[in-house]
């Protein structure tokens, strides 16, 4: 096994995923780096790529008026950030910002969701992957706002 496709093959995101698919996920696949600082992506641009953090955090940010940027949720190793890719318009609805030297794997959005439109076992299962990181992500924001805005008597 090459080497992107066996780093696709080990992450934790990947678990399981057969060796076909895995190739096809690979086709649309490249290792990227950011360095602390850096952001992956800013909230309105197009979101066109999917990462898949292998070291290091990254803080997704939400602009509020009045009160800048808030860090809602830090991710970091073995887990994802990017989920916009997934629904039109393909826009980013939040930043995410390199808290330190991040690796990760890119997946190009438009040729992910070509190929789970031909194949549509692929995109069953990689929704299989997907659904329950939206699910987690949406309770933490969640006990978030429930920690910043509390309960009043």
């Amino acid at each position: 096994m090459e080497g992107l496709e066996r780093i696709v093959k080990e992450h934790v995101f990947f678990a399981d995923l057969t060796d076909d698919f895995c190739k096809l996920v690979c086709g649309c696949a490249k290792n990227v780096r950011f360095e602390a600082g850096d952001y992956l992506f800013r909230e309105g641009d197009p979101a066109d790529q999917l990462y898949v953090i292998r070291e290091g955090r990254v803080a997704m940010e939400l602009s509020a008026p009045g009160h800048g940027s808030m860090t809602f949720q830090t991710v970091g190793e073995g887990e994802i950030v990017g989920i916009s890719w997934l629904i039109p318009p393909y826009r980013w609805t939040y930043d995410a910002k390199a808290l330190e030297r991040i690796r990760a794997i890119s997946i190009d959005a438009t040729c992910i969701r070509r190929k789970c439109e031909d194949d549509h076992d692929l995109g069953y299962e990689l929704m299989k992957r997907f659904v329950p990181v939206i699910i987690e992500r949406l309770h933490a924001t969640r006990l978030q706002m429930l920690d910043v805005y509390g309960t009043k008597s």
